[in-house]
């Protein structure tokens, strides 16, 4: 699953986006709260800075850019600074701003949080402070925006429509909308808002509320999965959806698609820093997976990783593909999936290399793994970022070693380097030596054991030649795998060997 992810992240390609909601400001005043004041039994900040940021809508729309789609917003803000400071931060994001109104009747959404920070630990929100206006764009701005999607629709790969309950998402606006999606076959997914009727929501492609707004939109408590395909159904079935997504915090994300069984898809634990953003995040990645072309359950899966990674950041922040790639890698790594093709390997290494990460290789038969390998292999996965140990086929082995070697085959000897941690991939050769497998590798780091010195070490000039090194690792004396198996043979010949078998 992690390598069918990675690779669907890879040929999502840039999809046109249009992202049509509420647009906020968000501003971030940090400082010292050390004391209490003398006038009032309150806290007393110290402003060291001041941050802003992208919210609601633009919040999505900078998601998007990060991840390498085409966003195209859709939104209003007031002739005021803030609208104008706006703009230039979402021309700044990468964000097709032509989308936008400047409305002379309502200022700006404008969100102001005071955060905290005591005896430098994690900074906290103490207060935060709103400058809005929540009513109903007029018609004639609902007129105006709406022709904009209008003129932009035909070049569209999906819609996603983020609604904070501030006016931009009005019933009318909202259902054309989606009737001009539809009629063009455009998905529409939906970041629903915390409320009671969601009619206006009917016919979208999909819909993302949260656990809180699931069951104030349905009345049904989410205490289990029962409870949440009775939830997905009365939402899917009541408002001819193809799927719901309900968001779950730790618990991961509940999938329900027409005519397919609902699945929960379990979130890794993550140590949480900040959920501010985190339904931004999920509907940004949703609906870059889906316009590119993937599944739902493959965008749920992906949405649950780019989440996760959001809420270990504070404040709203983006993510980018290659946080998501290194993540998949690392799990991937730690799930046990060590084992690749040559050709996967080197598509997997091409990943590691974009991120900047240096490769290491090792080799050999490891045939009755003993302490010596793993001081071996511990000191090259301490050389680089990513270790590839290269492991002679049972076929080498035999060549190199003798008929009766191998002892352990080598899915075994495979199985248990797969439980070293210290070890990323694994790939098996037929050849003698592996220089071949150097060659195509082209490790940055090759190590082999200090007893190669006088022998030369195969593949040496190679790497070296494109600015790699070699690096022998001290060996721990009195072990090998042959003087193992002669001391077996020597204990089970003995003194007085028993009749009739071996023991």
């Amino acid at each position: 699953m992690f390598r069918h992810l990675i690779d669907l992240v890879g040929r999502l390609g840039h999809p046109r986006i249009l992202v049509v909601g509420d647009l906020i400001y968000d501003r971030y005043v940090f400082g010292d709260a050390e004391r209490i004041s003398p006038e009032a039994p309150i806290q007393v900040l110290r402003v060291a800075h001041e941050e802003s940021r992208l919210g609601g809508a633009g919040s999505v729309v900078a998601m998007l850019h990060a991840l390498g789609a085409e966003p195209a917003l859709f939104a209003v803000v007031g002739r005021d600074d803030a609208g104008r400071t706006v703009l230039a931060e979402l021309k700044a994001a990468g964000a097709m701003t032509g989308g936008v109104l400047r409305a002379g009747d309502r200022p700006t959404s404008v969100k102001v949080r005071f955060v905290g920070r005591a005896q430098h630990r994690i900074p906290q929100q103490v207060l935060r402070v709103d400058w809005e206006e929540v009513r109903p764009l007029s018609r004639g701005d609902e007129e105006r925006l709406l022709a904009r999607v209008e003129r932009a629709m035909p070049k569209a790969d999906a819609v996603l429509l983020s609604d904070y309950n501030k006016g931009v998402l009005t019933s009318r606006l909202t259902e054309a909308v989606i009737r001009q999606a539809r009629r063009r076959k455009v998905p529409v997914l939906v970041d629903p808002f915390k409320g009671t009727d969601y009619a206006k929501y009917r016919g979208a492609t999909l819909l993302t509320p949260n656990r809180d707004e699931t069951q104030t939109a349905t009345g049904v408590r989410l205490e289990d999965e029962a409870d949440m395909k009775r939830a997905a159904k009365a939402l899917v079935d009541g408002l001819d959806l193809d799927a719901l997504v309900i968001t779950l915090d730790k618990q991961g994300m509940y999938v329900a698609a027409r005519g397919e069984k609902p699945r929960m898809i379990p979130t890794r634990p993550r140590e949480v820093y900040d959920n501010v953003g985190a339904g931004d995040m999920v509907i940004a990645v949703v609906a870059l997976v889906v316009a590119g072309g993937g599944s739902y359950e493959e965008a749920v899966r992906l949405a649950n990783v780019a989440g996760g990674l959001e809420v270990m950041k504070f404040g709203v922040q983006t993510v980018t593909r290659d946080e998501i790639i290194a993540d998949l890698l690392g799990e991937a790594r730690r799930s046990g999936d060590k084992v690749r093709s040559l050709e996967n390997l080197l598509v997997d290494l091409g990943r590691h290399r974009a991120l900047d990460e240096t490769v290491v290789f090792t080799n050999g038969c490891f045939d009755l793994l003993h302490a010596g390998h793993i001081e071996f292999l511990d000191f090259a996965g301490r050389q680089g970022d990513v270790l590839v140990v290269g492991l002679n086929s049972d076929r080498s082995v035999r060549s190199i070693k003798g008929p009766e070697r191998p002892i352990c085959p080598e899915g075994q000897r495979a199985r248990v380097l797969s439980a070293i941690e210290a070890i990323d991939y694994i790939v098996l050769f037929d050849d003698d030596t592996p220089q071949r497998l150097i060659e195509a590798v082209r490790p940055d780091v090759l190590v082999k054991g200090e007893d190669w010195r006088d022998k030369g070490v195969v593949g040496r000039r190679f790497v070296e030649s494109h600015g790699g090194r070699v690096v022998l690792a001290p060996l721990v004396k009195g072990l090998s795998t042959t003087d193992i198996v002669n001391r077996i043979r020597r204990n089970s010949a003995g003194p007085n060997p028993p009749k009739g078998g071996t023991s």
